[in-house]
């Protein structure tokens, strides 16, 4: 088996456990059901599954348990809103890349990457309370300002910072304004 169906493998256990508790046998049948509209084979044995779960807890940081009926549940923790953030994004990318001819049946909008490429750098900025220097331009003025600030905060979609200036000031600043 691919690393591939294994990844996706997890991904639709994770996916459906979040929906409602289910037994070994009907994540079987869900995993069956997948692999006829995926084209993958995701069917898997006892053993299998069990491994599974140690590598979703172990990569995901997801804790899937079975209770006293022999149903499985996600054990919610203060990182489900991003995981569910994080497979979202997963959805999408797999529904891209089962469709023949993106172009007929999804539009997807034309505009330029929001900044992302930024986010690991800032996190460790604020990790680590360091001080980064930018240029930054807003969209109503013609040349760039030299900013440099503590970042303390990232917005979850990742389209701003908030940041303390050297003046004391906290700003929102937006990653698509960004410059250099």
């Amino acid at each position: 088996m691919s690393k591939r169906e294994s990844f996706l493998r997890n991904h639709l256990v994770i996916k459906l456990l979040r929906k409602r508790l289910a037994t070994f046998k009907e994540i079987l049948e869900y995993l069956k059901l997948e692999s006829e509209l995926q084209g993958y084979n995701f069917e898997i044995s006892k053993r299998t599954f069990q491994r599974d779960l140690e590598d979703i807890r172990s990569i995901y940081s997801i804790d899937i348990q079975c209770n006293t009926s022999n149903q499985y549940f996600i054990v919610e923790d203060d990182r489900a809103e991003a995981n569910e953030r994080i497979f979202e994004a997963l959805d999408v990318f797999n529904a891209f890349n089962l469709t023949e001819n993106l172009s007929e049946s999804i539009q997807l909008e034309k505009r330029k990457p929001q900044g992302t490429e930024n986010l690991l750098g800032l996190l460790h900025a604020v990790n680590n309370r360091l001080q980064i220097t930018f240029s930054y331009q807003k969209f109503w003025e013609n040349n760039p300002s030299q900013r440099t600030v503590e970042p303390y905060l990232t917005r979850s979609r990742g389209h701003a910072v908030r940041a303390l200036q050297t003046n004391a000031s906290a700003a929102k600043l937006a990653f698509n304004r960004k410059v250099a």
